[in-house]
């Protein structure tokens, strides 16, 4: 595996998880992941296999009849007798769990949103290639779902972040222990993913070979395979370049010789690190926000949208495949500059 890219990597360890995730479920499943396997990623499978192995766990305790076959004993027979009320109270049995009297909210709107999703896909799969009769997942309506607040660093917190990873003054005395080997790595990461609103994994996945200082840009590694390239300014370009100048004189583990930011095990950096080096720095600039990298993606988008005003522009840059997607996050935005516009038109001239 030496010779392979990270993301090659990645999937294969992602197939192997996969594999022993659908071997749990009725043998029938496999049929559906072999379909949608051309369409779709290892990773979005895998959401699938985890989110189908939620309902047939609620069938296995909550339907008397399935309560009584092992999961191996479930056939599509049985997934063409349920109805638009067992559906509905599975959806039910989603949310709460009861321990008593007492309620405990499971998941939310969004959790049940994606699990109601796969299930419907499930079914959509069989009911397409007249392997069941029915299908009631397609007349199960979806929950509502309320719009979350958008959160993202104002431009002087951002300022205010970038000082803290680089001068650390308001760590505690065992982070200063670790700033001292990580701030110009740290500093790279931070500047990075603020700088050009790659996603962590797409940071992660950053191989030495990768930055182009040449053309001014990384090649990153998109969600479905997609590779391009992300241009960067030159407060990237510096922060990249200091500690390259660092990074050179690491040797690294065996079969991560080629990753760009490495772990102070000296391999390849994972996602749940970065995931936590974002968290201790913002906790103390903005301890009111709950920021993660992808909230520093966010505020990437708007400080281009609001350089750019061009949606499309936002959407390509983010990697976003559909511009509402782009156009839902930055609304607000677009309202800002919709109200600012009604002046710009004049309809008689003043006197």
């Amino acid at each position: 595996m030496a010779n392979m890219s990270y993301h090659q990597q990645m999937d294969i360890e992602n197939i192997k998880k996969l594999r022993t995730l659908i071997s749990d479920l009725p043998p029938f499943c496999k049929d559906f992941f072999r379909g949608i396997e051309p369409r779709t990623s290892s990773r979005t499978r895998i959401a699938y296999a985890y989110d189908l192995s939620v309902f047939f766990l609620y069938l296995r305790t909550e339907n008397p009849i399935l309560a009584k076959l092992d999961m191996k004993d479930i056939t599509l027979e049985h997934l063409d007798q349920l109805t638009v009320s067992d559906l509905e109270e599975y959806m039910e049995y989603l949310k709460y769990r009861f321990n008593g009297q007492d309620r405990e909210v499971v998941n939310k709107e969004r959790g049940i949103m994606r699990k109601i999703s796969s299930l419907k896909s499930f079914y959509n799969y069989f009911y397409r290639n007249e392997k069941i009769r029915n299908n009631p997942a397609e007349l199960v309506r979806m929950p509502k779902l309320h719009e979350k607040e958008i959160i993202r660093l104002d431009v002087d917190e951002v300022a205010m972040l970038l000082d803290e990873v680089e001068q650390g003054d308001q760590l505690t005395d065992r982070q200063k222990v670790f700033h001292n080997k990580t701030r110009v790595r740290d500093l790279a990461i931070m500047t990075l993913l603020l700088g050009t609103g790659i996603r962590v994994s797409e940071c992660v996945g950053l191989d030495i070979r990768d930055v182009d200082f040449k053309n001014g840009g990384i090649h990153v590694h998109r969600k479905g395979g997609k590779e391009v390239t992300v241009y960067f300014g030159m407060e990237v370009e510096d922060a990249l370049q200091d500690y390259l100048d660092e990074r050179f004189g690491i040797q690294a583990e065996p079969g991560h010789e080629d990753a760009l930011f490495l772990s102070l095990q000296r391999r390849r950096i994972n996602v749940r690190s970065v995931e936590n080096m974002v968290k201790k720095y913002a906790r103390i600039v903005t301890p009111l926000k709950k920021i993660t990298p992808h909230k520093l993606r966010s505020t990437y988008g708007t400080s281009l949208y609001r350089e750019t005003g061009d949606i499309y522009l936002v959407a390509d840059v983010l990697g976003h495949s559909d511009v509402n997607t782009t156009r839902k996050h930055y609304a607000a935005l677009e309202d800002d500059r919709r109200r600012s516009a009604r002046n710009a038109v004049r309809l008689r001239e003043k006197e």
